[in-house]
Order: structure tokens, then sequence, then C-alpha cells
């Protein structure tokens, strides 16, 4: 039987700590590394990376937008990297932000988490924005396939902050709840299943490192069960010590985003980033 993807989760955050290498292969770093701007590049860029970092952490999260850019080649690229990463022992999140109707949604199910796909990661993030209903059929598609979805709920950009904490139109005024509570709510009814035993559930949030959880409604006994992506360490500026400050008792369950801190240490010095990177978060959280 197919172990789930919770209990993956939470045996790689056991293992190697929380620090989730993003795969962007920016064109600057390209550059940097001595790489062409093409599929080529951007292909030996990632296994490079996955390289590095398998056995180092736990997961990694390719950026699909920098391998689309390329076309048919790009998704190839891309289908190599993801497919070299599993085959290692890392967790694949495909940063990918699919959001679309019910029945769209779907497709891109089956295109991430089936079997065999040549897309196929083990967890996929999407966008709630047209309704979080409409991630119905994904959410369950997940549960089915044993993977794991991670949902937009209170991102990094600060141009977003207006509309997550907004109030819905049919919330009564004064009772707190804002679009990020909602989202997270409307879709992390899934965790509450007995079936997930390792105390997390497959629905995860989005949640950046450098906002304040509080004014997103986004409280410690509504996240409990929930796996958390969390982006703004390193370039955005966020550090290893807000980990424990920022998320408190659910640290545990964060997963640090980094990806221009630790890809800027070029080829030759990635290993040795993400080693004493992986080190440092794991220090904060034994106190």
């Amino acid at each position: 039987m197919t172990e789930s993807f919770p209990a993956r989760l939470r045996a790689a955050l056991d293992e190697h700590g929380p620090l989730c290498v993003g795969i962007d292969p920016h064109a600057a770093l390209l550059e940097q590394w001595g790489l062409g701007a093409d599929a080529d590049g951007i292909r030996a860029f990632g296994l490079a990376v996955v390289e590095a970092a398998a056995g180092r952490v736990g997961v990694v999260k390719p950026q699909v937008a920098f391998f689309e850019r390329y076309g048919s080649r790009g998704f190839a690229a891309l289908e190599d990297v993801m497919s070299a990463a599993r085959a290692a022992g890392l967790i694949v999140i495909a940063d990918a932000k699919r959001g679309d109707i019910g029945s769209t949604m779907a497709g891109y199910a089956s295109a991430w988490f089936e079997a065999g796909s040549p897309l196929e990661a083990d967890a996929l993030t999407v966008s709630p924005y047209l309704g979080p209903e409409s991630l119905r059929e994904t959410l369950t598609g997940a549960v089915r396939a044993d993977k794991g979805v991670f949902v937009l709920a209170a991102t990094s950009n600060p141009e977003a902050a207006a509309l997550q904490t907004a109030t819905p139109v049919d919330v009564a005024a004064g009772d707190g709840e804002t679009v990020a509570r909602r989202v997270a709510r409307d879709v992390t009814w899934v965790n509450d299943s007995d079936a997930f035993a390792a105390g997390l559930g497959p629905v995860g949030l989005v949640i950046g490192a450098t906002v304040d959880r509080s004014e997103f409604g986004l409280d410690d006994d509504l996240l409990v069960r929930t796996p958390i992506l969390a982006p703004g360490f390193g370039a955005q500026g966020a550090t290893p010590e807000d980990l424990t400050g920022r998320f408190g008792p659910l640290a545990r369950n964060v997963l640090a985003s980094e990806s221009r801190s630790i890809l800027g240490a070029g080829p030759d010095g990635i290993a040795e980033a993400i080693r004493s990177r992986s080190a440092h978060y794991l220090e904060v959280l034994r106190g």
C-alpha cells in the first residue's frame, strides 16, 4: 500500500527539518551558473539542484513558470527534474498555482497527481480565488492518489494583503472572518479524517513567513493539522528564527521555502549552502 502524503511529509520534516529548496531557474541565475537560457540550461540547473538537495533536505519545489516559458522542451525538462527528484527520495511540490472551475481543476489533478503521468508530483500549489468549492475535485483527487495540495491563503507578496484580509460579503460585520480564514476553513476539512494518523492532513496552506497571521485570521487552532508552505524565507527577508517567531507551536508543520538565497551559492556552493541552512533551521527548532 502506498504511504500517504501526510505520512511521507511528516517523516521528511522529522528527518531533515523544515527547509524546502525552490528550483527557480531565473535567467540571472542561469547566467551565474554558466548555463544557457534555454531548455537544456534549465534541465541542467534543475538536476544539479536535485543532486545537491538529495539527502540534505526532504522537499524541493520547482517553480513551473520558469520551465513553462520554454514550451514543450521546457515541460520535458521539468518532467526530467521532477522524476529525478522523486527517484532520489525527495518530496516534490509543483509550484504551479493552478486555479479554475471544478471540471478544469479535475484535469489539472489528473495531470499532476495521476501515477505514471509525465508531470507526476507529490503535491501541487493551487489558487482558491474562483471559490474554494472549485477545488473540491482537486482535494478529493489528491486524497485518492495519496498526494498533497497547498492552497494559497496568506501569501508573502504585499499586494495580496488587501484581498486576503478583506471580509467576505456574506459574513456579518464584526465577526472577524477574513477571506484567508474562509479559504482555510473551507479546504482544511479534509484534514479532519481519522485516516491521517500522522497528525497532518493532505491539504496544506501557503502562508508567508513575512506576514502577521493574526491579521489574516489564521490562528493556531484552525491550523493544527495543516501543513504550511511558507515562502518569504531567505531573499525576501525572513530568517530561520522567524520559523518559531511567526509560527509558534505550528513550526514543526512548516516547510520553510528558500530559493534565491540558496541557489545564488552557484553550482559549486549549493550543496554546502543547503547543508548549513538546513542545520540552522534544525538548531532553531531544537531551541
